[in-house]
């Protein structure tokens, strides 16, 4: 009898599977073309070599529909910033963003304690975000965020740790959409990746790219 549980389990693994591709395939067939063209548009885009961005767990309750992806600045095995970007879609629109698409965004990094400190960094790295997408081209609309600045000092037995600071981004923004009501999703993405790049403190991707001003001085990468 347990000769015959290995056939028998990878029937029902079979099953299952077939299941799961039946599944899929009817959330295909519902899910709106320009939703759908979107979020190819995302898997398709390359971008430069540093940054690594794979799929993950979209929320569930913010739209009907949601496709995101986390992505990290790397220096070997090192992660110098890291981020998430989050694509919503409401066929119906939606009131708040006046538009039937939204990009939300997390993006933090570490940095030297005294540019945490400096008064002016929020609205500085506001104007990352902004700017990325404006060096761009891109048209978007109803932009809103935070940027929080939080600090860490170490006491008893952790007081040979550095204070450490971080820099913490929030946003989010309405994309233009295009023809068929489709956003440029790519151009968005290589946008965020040039926010995120920055903040990581690289030089700017493209030759010549005086909208891109450097981080200067930050802390030391973090051990992925």
């Amino acid at each position: 009898m347990a000769a015959a549980q290995g056939p028998l389990s990878d029937g029902a693994g079979g099953m299952d599977e077939a299941k799961d591709t039946e599944k899929d395939r009817r959330e295909a067939d519902t899910t709106p073309l320009p939703f759908r063209a979107a979020v190819d548009a995302l898997r398709a885009a390359r971008l430069r070599p540093q940054i690594e961005a794979e799929p993950t767990r979209p929320p569930q309750r913010l739209a009907p529909h949601a496709y995101a992806l986390e992505a990290a600045v790397v220096d070997g095995d090192q992660d110098l910033a890291d981020g998430r970007l989050v694509l919503l879609h409401d066929p119906a629109g939606h009131e708040a963003w006046q538009g039937t698409f939204r990009l939300v965004t997390l993006v933090r990094a570490e940095l030297e304690p005294e540019m945490a400190a400096d008064p002016l960094l929020p609205e500085v790295c506001w104007s990352w975000l902004t700017g990325a997408l404006q060096a761009r081209g891109l048209t978007y609309g109803e932009p809103s965020g935070t940027v929080t600045r939080a600090s860490s000092h170490y006491f008893g037995g952790l007081s040979a740790r550095p204070a450490a600071s971080q820099i913490e981004i929030r946003a989010s923004w309405t994309p233009r959409e295009g023809l068929g009501g489709v956003p440029d999703t790519a151009a968005h993405l290589a946008s965020w990746c040039d926010l995120l790049a920055q903040v990581a403190g690289l030089p700017p991707a493209g030759p010549g790219d005086a909208s891109v001003v450097t981080l200067p001085q930050r802390r030391g990468p973090q051990s992925r």
